[in-house]
């Protein structure tokens, strides 16, 4: 375990069934006035949209003064550039962002480029990306809100932004100290009609982030604190929500846990071979993230004992398995478990339900070995 190491917790969370409703006073807080919903067509469809816009009428603290919805899956930095043009049209001076993994990581760009005075985010992220981290990195002054209504890949808390650069054609990362959401409002009530099977691939890669912090060799004390908890709450409360979806305790922790698996994933970060083997499936055959997390979780954890026995002890104890074991045995145990809890929640074990061809299967082999 690594001794040497920074944790960062910088979002503060806000928990419970209909706490949307402190969204106005803590902008308010913050210093807002002039607010941005960013948010989705298909949560829009939904209603979830005019939810939230409901909050804010006959409210006094904050403006309202504008409604963005034209955020698409995997956001490019075309609708990122567009969503900062309408904001600096209404002159918004804060942001609010509802929806899942894509509308928060859009809105982590709106937000950078408002900061810094952006027409195009694709000066920021040339060449692939940008990474500004440490103490010398100035605060953001747009005050910022994550609602998610996913819980998965906890952007929120995250202060990664993902997003395709359609004139590189590749999907580039912005990672700053600070480009996290300030406070994450995590309102169960929002998740509860998210279908299941969506609901059991965002929790794989919540419980990916979680595990992949605990096998880290940069994991700490206090990422395991959180992944291993996290872990747990993923464990307990998936099966829940898969028998009785409308359970709102159960997806409150659902929400709780992927925002600390997100914070102990990014605070060890340090080796992640489930993840960047999902990347190139996802990158290639554009198979879902959670998706793919989910089929290869025990499938990477099987094929690299060597990487996974150090931390052995920790992944045993998070599914029970006895520690008078040996290490191997641990480890095989590990694997089962995954793979019973795979099947219990009806996640996906194999990638049969997409067409990979012999030449895709092949590309997608080659960009594995160049992770």
């Amino acid at each position: 375990m690594n001794n040497n190491f920074m944790f960062n917790m910088r979002t503060v969370v806000l928990s419970g069934e209909d706490s949307i409703r402190d969204i106005p006073a803590q902008l308010a807080a913050k210093g807002a006035h002039r607010v941005l919903l960013l948010s989705d067509v298909g949560l829009e469809s939904v209603g979830l949209v005019n939810q939230l816009i409901g909050v804010f009428e006959g409210n006094m603290q904050v403006e309202l003064v504008g409604v963005y919805t034209d955020i698409k899956p995997d956001a490019s930095c075309d609708d990122i550039n567009k969503a900062v043009q309408y904001a600096n049209k209404v002159q918004a001076d804060s942001i609010v962002a509802l929806g899942g993994g894509s509308v928060i990581d859009a809105s982590k760009g709106i937000k950078y480029s408002l900061e810094h005075q952006l027409d195009d985010i694709r000066d920021a992220i040339r060449g692939g990306g940008h990474i500004d981290v440490g103490p010398h990195v100035k605060p953001f002054t747009v005050p910022h809100i994550g609602v998610p209504t996913t819980a998965g890949t906890g952007a929120e808390a995250s202060p990664i932004a993902v997003f395709f650069n359609d004139v590189e054609q590749v999907k580039a990362s912005l990672v700053v100290s600070g480009l996290e959401c300030d406070i994450a409002v995590l309102d169960p009530t929002l998740t509860l009609g998210l279908p299941v099977p969506l609901t059991v691939s965002t929790a794989m890669d919540a419980l990916t982030h979680a595990i992949e912090a605990v096998a880290s060799p940069m994991s700490n004390c206090f990422t395991d604190a959180y992944a291993i908890q996290a872990s747990r709450l993923i464990l307990d409360n998936l099966p829940k929500v898969v028998s009785d979806p409308s359970n709102v305790n159960a997806r409150s922790e659902l929400l709780q846990a992927s925002t600390m698996a997100i914070s102990a994933f990014y605070s060890s970060l340090g080796g992640i071979p489930i993840h960047n083997c999902a990347h190139a499936f996802g990158a290639i055959a554009h198979i879902p993230h959670g998706d793919a997390n989910s089929v290869l979780l025990p499938v990477v954890i099987e094929t690299l004992p060597e990487f996974y026995l150090p931390s052995i002890d920790k992944l045993a104890g998070i599914f029970d398995v006895p520690q008078s074991l040996s290490a191997e045995q641990k480890h095989r145990e590990v694997v089962l478990s995954l793979r019973a809890f795979q099947a219990q929640v009806k996640a996906h074990q194999t990638f049969t339900n997409w067409s990979l061809s012999e030449d895709t299967q092949f590309e997608i082999a080659q960009g594995i070995e160049k992770i």
